[in-house]
């Protein structure tokens, strides 16, 4: 069904205004647990394909810059970003292990890593997932409603109240930027404490 451009704002709105409802008190223990792994010297990992990859290295360039105010750079890494590394581990292990084998050489106890996937079922995502918990990191998965088979392997679970790629995108952009700009609030809180 082509909906019209009021009807993808209309819809947009909707979603936006559930979303609002449904997931601050999540986006705030997201960020204690963000704020932690920084505060205890550990980084931040993300994760993602397609849009959701954007997102992951969206979510790392407003860590290591900054969001609104200048603050320090804050550790985090998108593993979706080296091309190379990328394109080797798909040739060599498979296009599942791309993101998975990067959390086994970059990931320690005490890392986050943001799984990205608007399904929640990518497998690449659920296996980086799966290899991050063991390791002993925090798993936050930024899914779609359903949280598929992502959701069995997080630690925090956001899930964008739609079925509808685009709008759980939108969603995911609106919910990285809450959590940044709340994780700067509350590591200017603690410095000036």
């Amino acid at each position: 069904m082509d909906m019209s451009a009021r009807e993808v704002f209309a819809e947009h709105c909707a979603v936006a205004a559930r979303a609002a409802q449904e997931l601050p008190p999540v986006i705030e223990r997201i960020v204690v647990a963000a704020g932690a792994c920084l505060n205890g010297g550990r980084k931040i990992l993300t994760c993602g394909n397609g849009g959701s990859a954007a997102d992951a290295q969206h979510m790392v360039a407003e860590l290591i810059g900054r969001f609104r105010d200048e603050r320090r750079a804050l550790p985090a890494i998108a593993l979706t970003a080296d091309t190379a590394t990328l394109t080797a581990l798909g040739n060599d292990y498979g296009y599942e292990r791309v993101f998975a084998r990067q959390v086994e050489a970059l990931a320690q106890a005490g890392d986050v890593l943001f799984a990205i996937s608007t399904s929640g079922n990518s497998a690449n995502v659920v296996r980086a997932a799966q290899v991050a918990r063991d390791r002993g990191c925090t798993v936050v998965a930024l899914t779609g409603e359903s949280g598929g088979q992502l959701a069995a392997h997080a630690d925090l679970l956001l899930c964008a109240p739609s079925g509808v790629v685009a709008r759980i995108q939108e969603v995911h952009t609106l919910c990285i930027h809450a959590i940044v700009e709340s994780l700067d609030r509350l590591l200017r809180e603690q410095a000036a404490s």
